[in-house]
């Protein structure tokens, strides 16, 4: 069983691609799984073994993609976002007890000033760049004897990453090689991923979106990730032309906006075809699905993932199996259930919380019981998400449990009044969330942005929802904005909106 990073590494063949970057050539599978060996040796140089944290603040590109495949063969990898501030690193490095810190050759950001107030080890990455895609050196002042040296084990951390924290303290994940490993199988399973795959990234590296879905599930099914330097719709489909990939992975508003773009590139479409595009992290509406197949002539393939899971808990199947727009599909990799509150497991058509258990899932928070006490019941993993499975195992996520609206009792789900808002023709994205009330304590608001072209006041958005909605689920206030705020890896975010946008009160 490949259980590791590093016995994934050992999958492709020897001469094919395994890692691509702009203007570079690729580097193989052989020497990617060489080039491991050489990283873990030069981290037991610098004292770093087994177990230790390196924390990575490095732009997205191959070298990210293979710092983290690397590290995580010998030690255990931390990558933090680089738009990050003082204060945030300050915390995350803190948190994370960071033996060293890894960051660009030319690197003089906030990262560097907390790093040598908490005594933390600098290791500086530059680009082999006359040769292949992600190889790099790896440079610091410190040398001693890891405790534990070599090449990583099964049970070993691979990668810590951070809940997103919008209601609470971000809790730390701790993901051992089992697990992203199984996770990774689990992805390339389910996409049917084979070596003559190729996977144009565009997706943040700090995220387990990115760092699964693409890069290590590409590599782990012998197939390649060619890396962009991070997410841009002006360049995707000039991405498209020399990658040349057979697929792509990526967040709703990524899709949006390269939609936007794809009416004056469908020369582009059409001499590079993808055989499926992935959609995960959030809810995709029907109608960006619809649109994306209709465009790009592939299947859409909506998954659904989360840290705590290493990423994937559910996908829709490729064809000729039904997928089914509005679900997240049927359980891939994991077991997936529906529970009460009490623990009590629901059958198919009840509505309660989303609980998973399976080789990919994190066996616990970091030093936190009472997130664990919270979180697991009977060996099960509860998500925080509302959700329902049908008579053939499709699952529809209703909602986070923390995002639905309680209006004086009644309870809406966001995602519902989302979908019918999206329907309208003048409507390009619309987020639904909550605001406060001094009466009802929550009402129903929206943000949404108009298509290109398109003209809608609020009223007639709020008309249009009222033939389609119980009149409790209306929203009672549209925005209309230029840009709705997004997180850091593209997500549109309701908890906290009512606050950013000024309605809190």
């Amino acid at each position: 069983m490949t259980d590791t990073v590093r016995a994934l590494l050992e999958t492709g063949a020897a001469a094919a691609p395994a890692i691509g970057g702009e203007n570079r050539p690729d580097m193989t599978h052989e020497a990617l799984g060489a080039f491991a060996d050489e990283i873990v040796a030069t981290l037991n140089g610098f004292g770093i073994g087994r177990g230790d944290r390196v924390a990575i603040v490095l732009p997205n590109g191959p070298e990210m993609a293979t710092a983290f495949l690397t590290i995580a063969c010998g030690a255990t990898t931390a990558p933090l976002n680089p738009a990050y501030r003082a204060d945030e690193y300050d915390f995350y490095l803190s948190d994370l007890n960071a033996k060293a810190l890894v960051v660009p050759d030319d690197y003089d950001g906030d990262a560097l000033g907390v790093a040598e107030k908490r005594g933390i080890p600098v290791l500086r990455l530059s680009p082999r760049s006359n040769e292949a895609a992600g190889l790099f050196h790896l440079a610091g002042e410190i040398e001693g004897t890891p405790a534990n040296p070599g090449p990583a084990e099964p049970s070993d951390v691979a990668l810590v990453l951070h809940t997103s924290g919008t209601t609470s303290r971000p809790k730390i994940v701790p993901l051992s090689q089992a697990n992203v490993a199984a996770s990774a199988r689990h992805i390339a399973n389910a996409i049917a991923l084979k070596a003559e795959d190729r996977c144009l990234n565009i997706m943040p590296l700090f995220h387990i979106h990115g760092l699964i879905a693409a890069v290590l599930s590409s590599v782990a099914a012998g197939g390649s990730v060619w890396c962009s330097p991070g997410f841009n719709a002006l360049r995707f489909f000039n991405w498209v032309e020399t990658a040349k990939p057979t697929w792509y992975t990526a967040v709703p508003t990524m899709h949006q906006a390269i939609l936007g773009r794809a009416g004056r590139n469908a020369d582009v479409i059409k001499a590079h075809p993808f055989r499926l595009i992935r959609s995960s992290s959030s809810s995709l509406p029907p109608q960006v699905m619809a649109e994306l197949e209709a465009t790009f002539g592939c299947p859409v393939i909506e998954s659904y993932g989360m840290t705590e899971a290493a990423h994937q808990m559910a996908s829709n199947p490729l064809p000729p199996a039904a997928r089914k727009p509005g679900t997240v599909g049927i359980a891939a990799g994991p077991e997936v259930g529906i529970m009460d509150p009490d623990g009590n497991l629901l059958g198919h058509g009840a509505t309660g919380e989303v609980v998973i258990k399976g080789p990919n899932v994190t066996a616990g928070y970091e030093n936190n019981p009472k997130a664990n006490a919270e979180n697991f019941t009977n060996g099960w993993f509860r998500t925080g998400d509302q959700g329902v499975l049908d008579n053939e195992g499709y699952l529809t996520i209703t909602g986070r449990l923390k995002e639905i609206i309680n209006r004086g009792g009644e309870k809406i789900s966001p995602r519902e009044v989302d979908e019918v808002l999206m329907d309208h023709p003048a409507v390009a994205q619309a987020v639904t969330f909550a605001m406060p009330h001094a009466k009802l304590g929550e009402e129903v608001a929206a943000a949404v942005v108009l298509r290109e072209g398109q003209a809608a006041d609020e009223r007639a958005i709020r008309d249009f929802a009222a033939k389609r909605l119980a009149d409790f689920k209306v929203p009672r206030k549209v925005l209309i904005m230029e840009e709705i705020p997004k997180g850091a890896t593209g997500k549109l975010q309701r908890i906290g909106l009512a606050e950013k946008l000024g309605l809190a009160g």
